[in-house]
């Protein structure tokens, strides 16, 4: 299992683009609606590194409490099924069980670790 990005909530998705990639030498890397679930998302990648945040723009949110901006961190596994076996045999709390957004190939689901902290599990076979 390695980390793909981290995902932070943002008020403001193009002032948030603007500031990581202008201000933090960040390289934009790509923008997606996801209308199911009423948010915006944006990538953008660490040249050196190769790791990325990702911007979440939630449309309907109102409520802002400073330390709720960690939206989640993200997993990739080769093999969904074996990983979700293995988290639930470690009594692991499955918070969303594996889906597929419209559009997508790829399977995902959210687990949370012991703080209640979501960790996004990607399929990346």
């Amino acid at each position: 299992m390695r980390i793909l990005h981290t995902s932070i909530t943002v008020k403001d998705i193009d002032e948030s683009i603007k500031f990581y990639r202008d201000v933090m030498g960040l390289e934009f890397q790509r923008r997606r609606d996801i209308p199911e679930n009423k948010a915006e998302i944006a990538f953008l990648k660490d040249p050196e590194s190769a790791l990325q945040i990702e911007l979440t723009y939630w449309k309907e949110k109102e409520d802002w409490n400073e330390g709720d901006e960690l939206d989640h961190i993200a997993f990739a596994v080769p093999d969904m099924d074996k990983a979700m076996k293995r988290f639930k045999e470690q009594n692991v709390e499955i918070a969303m069980e594996p889906y597929s957004l419209k559009g997508s190939t790829r399977r995902i689901a959210f687990i949370k670790d012991p703080n209640g902290i979501w960790l996004e599990i990607i399929e990346t076979k």
